[in-house]
Formats: C-alpha cells, sequence, structure tokens
C-alpha cells in the first residue's frame, strides 16, 4: 500500500502485526532473546495502521515525548534510519526501550484505536527502527556544541544516568560517568535477563555516547572509592547527578531466610547476567546448580518472571511463581506473563510462605506456605491477602529466590549526609529540575522513584541535564532540543 494514498479506512482493516518469536519448548534450552523483531514488510504493513491523528495523545502517555507519530510515519514510508533519528531526539535508547518500556501502560494506553481496535503497536516499531540503524551501521551521532569548560559527574551508567549523560555531552559539557561494576549499563545489563534484552545492544547505545566523548569509569563505587564531595571539591566536577538506582534487595523477615540456597533476585540474575551463566556450559560460574531442581522464586513483578524464568533456562526441573495474590493482582507485565505460562512455568497462587526448612548441613530442602484469600483493597488498590486458618503446607524445593522488591542504594545517604532523603531513603527531589537539597548536586531514576520503568528514568536523566545546563550557563542557557 502506497502510505501516502491509503485512506483511514483501509488503515483501520488492518490487523496488529504479530512480531515472530522462539517456540517456547525451544527457548527454555537457550538464552537468546525471545521475540525475533519485526522484518521491514512487517514494520511497514504495522505503521500503516497509525491514522496520523491531528493531535497524537500517544505522544502523552510517553515520559520522554518521543514525537511517535512522525517516527511512525517515517517507517510506513520506508525511511527507516530517519524514524531511528527522530526518535533519538528524545530518547537514547530506542533498541532498549522498545522492548521493555511497559507501552501497554504509557503510549499504546493512549492511542484513539484502542477504542474499537487494538493500538499500533509503537514499541515494537520503535524496537525496529533502533535495531535497523544498529545493524546497517549507519547509526547518525548527533552534533555536539562547542565545548563550555564546566565538568559535570555521573554517579550511575543506568537509564538515568545515560540520558542525562547524552544530553550533556551535546550541550558542550564535559561528561564523566562512576559505574560501580566492571560493566557498563546498570539496572540493563545486570538485572535483565539476556533473552529480554541482549547485552551487545546496551554496549552499541554505550559506544555511541563514547564516541560523542562521555568517558566512563568502571568500579568506582561512589560513598566508598569516590564520594560526593570529593567530586565536587577535589576532582572540580561543577555538578553531579545520582542516577545509582535501588539495589538493596528486601528480605521477607522469615525463619530460615539465611539458609544456603535462599538467594535475592538481585544477587541471582546479577550472577547470571555478569558472570555469563546464560553461556553456559562454556563458563562455570558460581551460581548454584539448577539443573534437574525445584527452584522458587517469591513475588510477582517483572523481576520475578525474569529469575525464574532464567532458573527454568538452566535447567530446573520445577520452576515455580509464588505469589500471595491471585494473578489479576500481578504487576507483572502481561506480555511477560504469558511467556513465562508458556515456557511451562508453574504458578502458585494465593499462596505465602511462612518458614523455609533446611537439613543438617543448612542446605534449603523446602518452604513452609500458608493459603490466602482476597479481602477488601489496600493502599496499592490490590485487594489484600488474608492468611486462611489452618491450610499450611510445605513445598520441597532445592532453592529459594525472594523478588519483593528493592529499597534504596545506601551508600550515597551515608558519606553524604546533607542530602536530603525521604522516609523510605528515596533522594528527596525538585522534581521539575531533578535538584536535591544539596548545591549543585542532582539525582533521579529509581534512587527517587524506587523501583520503576527505564523510560521513567531516562525522563528524569533529561529534566536534570536541562537544570544542569541552566545553572552553569545562566537562564539563557539553549535548552532547546529538551522542549
Amino acid at each position: 500500500m502506497d502510505a501516502q494514498r491509503i485512506t483511514t479506512k483501509e488503515r483501520l482493516a488492518i490487523p496488529r502485526q504479530v512480531m515472530p518469536a522462539q517456540a517456547p519448548m525451544v527457548r527454555i534450552h537457550n538464552f537468546q532473546e525471545v521475540h525475533l523483531g519485526y522484518t521491514p514488510e512487517l514494520a511497514i504493513q504495522e505503521a500503516l495502521r497509525c491514522i496520523q491523528c491531528k493531535d497524537p495523545v500517544c505522544i502523552k502517555g510517553c515520559p520522554v515525548n518521543i514525537k511517535i507519530d512522525q517516527f511512525i510515519k517515517m517507517i510506513a514510508e520506508g525511511n527507516f534510519l530517519g524514524a531511528a533519528k527522530k526518535i533519538k531526539e528524545d530518547n537514547v535508547l530506542p533498541a532498549i526501550c522498545g522492548r521493555v518500556c511497559p507501552q501497554e501502560d504509557q503510549c499504546e494506553k493512549m492511542c484513539i484505536l484502542t477504542k474499537k481496535h487494538e493500538s499500533v503497536a509503537i514499541g515494537n516499531l520503535e524496537r525496529f527502527a533502533g535495531d535497523y540503524e544498529r545493524e546497517t551501521g549507519k547509526v547518525d551521532l548527533p552534533s555536539v556544541k562547542p565545548s563550555t569548560g564546566k565538568k559535570v559527574a555521573v554517579i550511575g551508567s543506568g537509564p538515568a544516568g545515560l540520558s542525562c549523560a547524552n544530553d550533556l555531552i551535546q550541550l558542550g559539557h564535559a561528561v564523566t560517568v562512576f559505574e560501580a561494576l566492571h560493566e557498563l549499563g546498570g539496572v540493563l545489563v545486570y538485572g535483565i535477563p539476556e533473552f529480554r534484552l541482549p547485552k551487545t545492544i546496551v554496549k552499541a547505545e554505550i559506544e555511541g555516547l563514547k564516541q560523542l566523548g562521555v568517558k566512563f569509569v568502571t568500579n568506582a563505587v561512589a560513598g566508598r572509592s569516590i564520594t560526593v564531595d570529593e567530586l565536587l571539591k577535589e576532582e572540580g566536577f561543577d555538578a553531579v547527578f545520582v542516577g545509582v538506582g535501588a539495589g538493596l534487595p528486601w528480605f521477607m523477615g522469615i525463619p530460615g531466610e539465611n539458609l544456603l540456597g535462599v538467594y535475592s533476585a538481585n544477587e541471582f540474575l546479577t550472577r547470571v547476567n555478569l558472570m555469563k551463566s546464560y553461556q553456559f556450559p562454556d563458563n562455570d560460574t558460581p551460581v548454584f546448580n539448577c539443573k534437574g531442581k525445584n527452584v522458587a522464586v517469591f513475588g510477582g513483578g517483572n523481576t520475578a518472571l525474569d529469575a525464574v524464568r532464567t532458573a527454568k533456562r538452566l535447567g530446573a526441573e520445577h520452576a515455580y511463581i509464588v505469589y500471595r495474590r491471585s494473578e489479576a493482582e500481578m504487576p507483572a507485565r502481561l506480555e511477560e506473563l504469558h511467556h513465562a505460562q508458556k515456557e511451562g512455568i508453574e504458578f502458585m497462587l494465593l499462596m505465602n510462605p511462612v518458614e523455609f526448612i533446611g537439613n543438617g548441613e543448612q542446605w534449603l530442602t523446602g518452604v513452609k506456605c500458608i493459603r490466602m484469600e482476597l479481602g477488601e483493597p489496600d493502599d496499592s488498590g490490590r485487594r489484600k491477602p488474608i492468611p486462611i486458618p489452618d491450610s499450611e503446607f510445605t513445598l520441597s524445593i532445592d532453592m529459594a529466590i525472594i523478588s519483593i522488591g528493592n529499597g534504596s542504594n545506601p551508600l550515597i545517604k551515608q558519606t553524604t549526609p546533607d542530602i536530603k532523603v525521604s522516609k523510605r531513603d528515596t533522594i528527596v527531589v525538585d522534581i521539575n529540575t531533578m535538584a536535591t537539597s544539596k548545591d549543585n548536586v542532582y539525582a533521579g531514576g529509581d534512587i527517587v522513584t524506587g523501583g520503576a520503568t527505564v523510560i521513567l528514568a531516562m525522563g528524569a536523566g533529561r529534566t536534570a541535564a536541562a537544570a544542569i545546563n541552566e545553572k552553569l550557563m545562566g537562564s539563557g542557557a539553549d535548552n532547546e532540543h529538551h522542549k
């Protein structure tokens, strides 16, 4: 179809294009990506479904306000590189966000087609454009303004830090990113499995920032090897952006949680991702052997599903999700939930652990659970789980993974007491500028919001970059490309 001449009626008659994927019983034996991506033909077909509204409300659903209608129009016309360039005016990580952002609750939820049809697959099209640019090798680097002579330190190389660094380097400031781990990318590399976000994609995006002139320092633990005050007073940085995430795992506080074989989801996924357990059997890494074992993951979010699907791929005979509410209350993305169900993950819903059981050598052998029923909604809006008396039972397991959320990185609070924090230990900021209580220090991402999405963290990084630029250059600073 000709993108210029197609009528609205013809657009509406095109069904939403399904992205090809590995078969479930094939993919549980590898760590390759589940979804295989759109072909150019499928991408054009999907893009033609967009009716090019006069008021594209989908943009309002995007935390960084990508010009969705414009990039989709370019894809429909076959201008794939132009589409990638258009997205990157607002989002420097299209191939990443196209994979891991909850579009169904953001841009696609706002799509006008949802009133009578399925929304345009905005996330799939964003992924296609990002992949096409990378795979053709025709990555278009933005221009960088002349040097301002100002230096900015960015702590953390996750999505908030990367987007902040990207904007600041383009505005002419010297930017150095400090990362605590030996690999760059933050939660994008240690927290998300290879089958959902390949490491090569994250590395390619970071390589683009290096080419723009961003410096990266690894194995630099903020609050330990270097503090915020040292960066400002001794290293000569004019401003600091803190994007250290929320990587302190919460535990349940039940007996037996210190038994061997009990992990936090953070620890389990970090070992698998950064120690390359996903390249088994080539890499012999210190992750408890899942082969032929019973593994239970406690929680119902995306991280819980990432962990249980990883355990399945590492050879677990039974991989359980134990969750105290019903499927309807699970906060995980529906797509990830469906993937897990097709892969043979066993869901034990309306159940809550009360005690881990071990043997004489302190190894985990089982978990005692109690059955639950749902009462009235609590503060989260979800119905509150209530224990059913005398309903306890024991589940035989060899490994437990706790995935009930994370607290804030404590090192900044401990070493920079003049940065104000909330009762939850998140950093308090002015949401219009991301400025903290400490002069010339800004923060964004999960360290401010608690665990949230990649695109929200990126939006915070961009907001901070605009405010830092204005502070360093005066109120007349050029923030044109932030608007």
